[in-house]
């Protein structure tokens, strides 16, 4: 088995999206929780390597599939589309939350005792059917179905009681489109951290079923009791950002954002464009390959878009930035906002080096960001409540 075939391109997105408008109404909705395996034809889309790198924008994707279906058809998978931004405002506005993930992921790597059990979980060793399988898959492919994701989290944490930021830290270092919000608060959510006390229970009869048969583990956990944690303070005022000024800047873009045109405009005193692959802010090695080929693509794109020269550089320094906006005779460095996890965490420890060499770091966040990402205060319950307004307000209904 090989990693899935993802070419990583905005073409190769866009194509992608294409191809699924067909089947992103009822044929999404009625299939989207079978999972046939890696390799077999599902109803789900597979954008989401291109969507978590923002090769494709959430808004292109929606607006697209609501052009063919309509709201009211298309409901399942536009709501599916921006559970990712529903989780992005959500750990936008509690930041504290992915700082915790951290340290308790550096004390549980250093004091978890029950090493057999961790290796061979993560080495498709448990006997567990369907959960050996899925961790094999995961490292093999860089994928696994939503729904076998769920599974494997509730297993991992109820079933064979390991700690679940290993499990995250698992998914983080293998799947090619983990991101710091989605993978962390899905796996809290499964623990019962997320929605307090509630809790997601892998069963033998909902895998047989989802899974055509493949699958039916014996001797999962009967119940799922919710872990718990300190009580977590309310979320904080979502960070106010400037807007992109037109003054002449260098425009730095991250893997955190790699569809630029879609968000600048030929308006933008662009002088040049730094493209960063950045092996080292990602943890995986599928990701790792992937996002040095959407860098080397994006680089291409930004350079005749905003023609202007585009270098593609293999890490994020502030000496290369300094640089840059010396030889463009600039004094600011312009990029896409990035949302909380680790190219935001490198971003805030350069600002203040910039600062000092009179070079200022604006980081802009997108419409789409700033439309959605408040209303992620609480559940996705009340966020969805506000879904087709706010749709409606950006005229994509």
């Amino acid at each position: 088995m090989s990693e899935i075939n993802i070419p990583a391109s905005r073409a190769a997105a866009l194509d992608r999206l294409s191809d699924f408008i067909p089947r992103s109404g009822g044929q999404y909705a009625a299939g989207r929780n079978t999972d046939g395996g890696p390799h077999r034809a599902s109803a789900v889309s597979r954008l989401s390597p291109y969507i978590r790198y923002r090769l494709i924008t959430e808004s292109e994707i929606v607006g697209q599939v609501l052009d063919q279906h309509g709201l009211v058809v298309a409901e399942k998978f536009v709501q599916e589309v921006l559970w990712r931004t529903y989780w992005k405002g959500w750990l936008e506005m509690r930041p504290f939350v992915w700082q915790h993930f951290l340290k308790e992921l550096d004390q549980q790597r250093q004091s978890f005792f029950d090493t057999t059990t961790l290796v061979d979980a993560e080495n498709g060793l448990t006997g567990i059917q369907g959960f050996d399988d899925w961790a094999l898959d995961l490292v093999e492919t860089g994928y696994l179905h939503n729904h076998a994701r769920m599974w494997f989290a509730s297993i991992w944490i109820f079933t064979l009681r390991l700690p679940w930021v290993l499990g995250a830290d698992f998914f983080l270092r293998h799947l090619i489109d983990a991101d710091a919000a989605s993978n962390t608060l899905s796996w809290r959510w499964v623990a019962g951290l997320q929605t307090v006390g509630k809790t997601y229970l892998a069963t033998t009869d909902n895998i047989a079923r989802f899974t055509q048969g493949r699958f039916a583990p014996k001797g999962l956990a009967k119940e799922a009791i919710a872990l718990s944690e300190a009580s977590i303070a309310g979320p904080r005022a979502l960070p106010e950002l400037p807007p992109a000024s037109h003054e002449a800047a260098v425009l730095l873009v991250t893997y955190d954002d790699f569809s630029p045109e879609t968000m600048f405009n030929v308006g933008h005193d662009i002088r040049s464009v730094i493209v960063v692959g950045d092996a080292g802010l990602l943890w995986g090695d599928g990701a790792r390959r992937f996002v040095q080929a959407a860098a080397a693509d994006t680089a291409a794109r930004a350079e005749a878009y905003f023609g202007c020269p585009a270098d593609l550089v293999q890490s994020l320094s502030v000496t290369s930035l300094i640089a840059a906006a010396r030889a463009a005779g600039v004094r600011s460095v312009l990029t896409p906002a990035a949302p909380v996890g680790p190219v935001a965490d490198a971003l805030a420890q350069m600002v203040p080096a910039l600062a000092r060499e009179g070079v200022a770091l604006v980081q802009v966040r997108r419409a789409w960001d700033s439309a959605f990402w408040p209303h992620a205060r609480k559940g996705f319950f009340a966020f969805k409540e506000q879904i087709p307004s706010l749709l409606r307000e950006r005229g994509l209904t």
